[in-house]
């Protein structure tokens, strides 16, 4: 699959992600005239949750593990490189969640 460049303007981005049978997961913005319908931030409620354990993840390796800056040359470096950092991510994750249970176990 080809890279996708999205434009400016929620109508534009819309119209691609639908031409390309892509599922929109931007939530809806409330207005001061026009709040959002209680089906719209049922949407709203459901689309943060995901939105929330990703941006963890990203925030966690931005301040704990070197930043966003990946300094290789090539591609297949940064692949690794990216891949290395998620993979020490997990194994973090892990030995946390292996603590927790530990605990509650004793």
């Amino acid at each position: 699959m080809g890279r996708c460049r999205l434009s400016f303007g929620s109508e534009e981005i819309e119209a691609q992600l639908k031409k390309q049978k892509l599922r929109s997961r931007i939530q809806y913005k409330g207005y001061r005239d026009k709040p959002l319908t209680p089906q719209q931030q049922q949407t709203n409620q459901r689309r943060a949750g995901i939105r929330a354990r990703v941006e963890h993840v990203f925030g966690h390796q931005v301040t704990a593990m070197g930043g966003k800056l990946i300094r290789t040359i090539g591609r297949i470096r940064a692949h690794a490189k990216i891949g290395l950092k998620n993979l020490t991510y997990n194994f973090q994750r892990f030995l946390v969640l292996m603590a927790a249970k530990r605990e509650q176990t004793a």
